[in-house]
């Protein structure tokens, strides 16, 4: 429970430094930044899937670049779920979902080297 709850805090930052760099994602407290994260997760977990499975013959052809795609549209349909989490275009969607992939990648990097 207290992984879950640490990661959650994580991405609720990382959700954060992303609404500071990309100009079209707008957070407003770090109340909206926990929800998001929250919300971000369960839509990946449940949304993500079928969208793979169903897209899976484009995602072939573009050798696997359409992922990006998809979370640019993951992280759009938490924009319209959580208040306060606003996503204002696809092109901030796409580049918003581009660097929450690479500083996940950097978080999770540097908390399994420090676990061992």
């Amino acid at each position: 429970m207290r992984n879950l709850l640490v990661h959650l805090v994580i991405s609720a930052l990382l959700l954060w430094l992303v609404g500071q760099i990309v100009p079209g994602i707008r957070i407003y407290g770090f109340g909206p930044a926990l929800l998001a994260a929250l919300v971000l997760g369960v839509v990946n977990f449940l949304v993500r899937p079928v969208l793979i499975i169903v897209t899976l013959p484009v995602t072939i052809l573009t050798l696997g670049l359409f992922l990006i795609v998809i979370n640019a549209l993951m992280l759009m349909l938490t924009g319209v779920i959580v208040p306060g989490f606003k996503v204002e275009s696809f092109g901030a969607a796409v580049l918003g979902g581009i660097l929450l992939g690479l500083f996940n990648l950097v978080a999770s990097a540097l908390l399994n080297r420090r676990r061992r």
